[in-house]
């Protein structure tokens, strides 16, 4: 008999080869086995993300967060996942920057949510706090283009 643990090893070497639709039923295995742990729903909803399934994907990464409140990329995947929608509303910038205060408490030095924390802020309009977040990065990662960029972007257009 083939164990959850199994399962979960299978699910994630799919991941890992593109096979996402397998991934999706070798975890769902082992959550018929297994359902009480943080781990298959995160990367369920690696899986589901991928295939561009945010719905399902969003389910899981909150489920994976109500198992495991020190998901740090769980926080991070869902609020990149809500900062990506087209037409987002001040409420889902929010929520999102919520998720990524929250990564950010976790692993302070994270330098996607940092970048994400960064362009959430100017968003929402509040450039000095996005460049707050931005030299932050910028201490870690001194070479970020991405950040350079981002910072170049809004003391030109947006603070005088």
């Amino acid at each position: 008999m083939t164990d959850y643990k199994t399962y979960l090893d299978n699910g994630i070497e799919d991941i890992n080869n593109g096979r996402f639709n397998c991934a999706i039923d070798n975890i769902n295995k082992s959550l018929e086995l297994k359902n009480d742990w943080a781990i298959p729903y995160f990367y369920r909803a690696v899986a589901y993300d991928a295939l561009n399934n945010y719905t399902e994907a969003m389910l899981d990464y909150t489920k994976a967060i109500q198992l495991d409140d020190k998901m740090t990329d769980a926080y991070y995947n869902r609020a990149r996942m809500t900062l990506s929608e087209k037409d987002m509303n001040e409420n889902q910038i929010e929520k999102a920057v919520n998720d990524l205060h929250k990564a950010l408490e976790l692993d302070e030095n994270f330098i996607d949510a940092l970048y994400a924390m960064a362009a959430a802020k100017k968003k929402l309009g509040d450039y000095h706090a996005a460049l707050v977040y931005l030299e932050r990065l910028l201490k870690i990662q001194p070479d970020s283009v991405w950040a350079k960029a981002l910072k170049k972007l809004i003391l030109q257009k947006y603070i005088v």
